[in-house]
């Protein structure tokens, strides 16, 4: 298994962790995860093909949903 997969792979087990604690100590760690999850998709795509990027970008939307309706909310509301 390549680098970029085994960092994807623990960047996984660290968003369930995250998210066995408790809302308030979640905010933190699910920020610094969100942030860290753009790096990964790069380094992903420099040593995958698409469809591994795509499919790791769909977990991610798919774990951060309700944070990114927030944001993408808040963004429209300034603009």
């Amino acid at each position: 298994m390549t680098l970029s997969l085994t960092l994807a792979c623990l960047w996984v087990v660290t968003a369930a962790v995250v998210a066995m604690l408790p809302m308030r100590y979640q905010y933190a760690p699910g920020i610094a995860l969100l942030v860290a999850a753009v790096p990964l998709l790069v380094f992903l795509g420099r040593e995958h093909n698409p469809w591994i990027v795509l499919a790791v970008l769909a977990a991610i939307i798919s774990m951060f949903r309700r944070p990114l309706r927030v944001l993408v909310r808040h963004l429209r509301a300034r603009l």
